[in-house]
């Protein structure tokens, strides 16, 4: 029997982790024929979603899939995201969260994904997942974040934008 992957786990996880300290859980994910999105709002192949309490409806995160309904332009839409397909999962507010070594499948392109909207059965691809850190209550995030040297970034973060993810190799 082969073992199952820590990812749905640790999805569990930081959305558990987001929603406790008052944070907006996104997830980012690669969009192929095994994902169910509207199609409008994929950019480079890759969507993101809000997953918060406030903006999803029966969300449900199991070991293969992460579903749920939410609105898109006032439509009620419902979303199927494999946890293959998943890049990251993060804080809307601060940026925290983690971040996946995208899984390539050779069947799996944007195209088939807009005329196909159909979930495949096919077992999960084993994924490594890269960690990041999330910090503790009370702990400066600047100095904790690598590469932020206040002597070498003149310019400080611009208040009110979105946050980024950094992929980390």
């Amino acid at each position: 029997m082969s073992e199952t992957s820590t990812k749905p786990y640790l999805l569990r996880a930081i959305y558990e982790w987001c929603t406790d300290n008052g944070y907006t859980p996104y997830l980012a994910a690669r969009v192929d024929a095994h994902t169910r999105v509207p199609m409008q709002f994929v950019k480079n192949g890759e969507i993101v979603l809000n997953i918060s309490f406030e903006a999803t409806s029966g969300l449900k995160m199991d070991n293969e899939f992460v579903n749920f309904s939410a609105r898109f332009g006032g439509v009620s839409r419902d979303i199927s995201v494999p946890v293959d397909n998943v890049i990251a999962i993060y804080a809307r507010e601060n940026g925290q969260g983690m971040a996946f070594e995208p899984t390539v499948a050779a069947d799996s392109d944007i195209s088939d994904a807009a005329s196909e909207q159909e979930l495949s059965s096919e077992p999960p691809a084993s994924v490594t997942p890269i960690l990041t850190s999330v910090p503790s209550p009370g702990s400066d995030t600047k100095q904790n974040s690598p590469g932020t040297d206040p002597e070498k970034d003149p310019e400080p973060p611009k208040k009110g934008g979105r946050p980024t993810l950094t992929r980390i190799k």
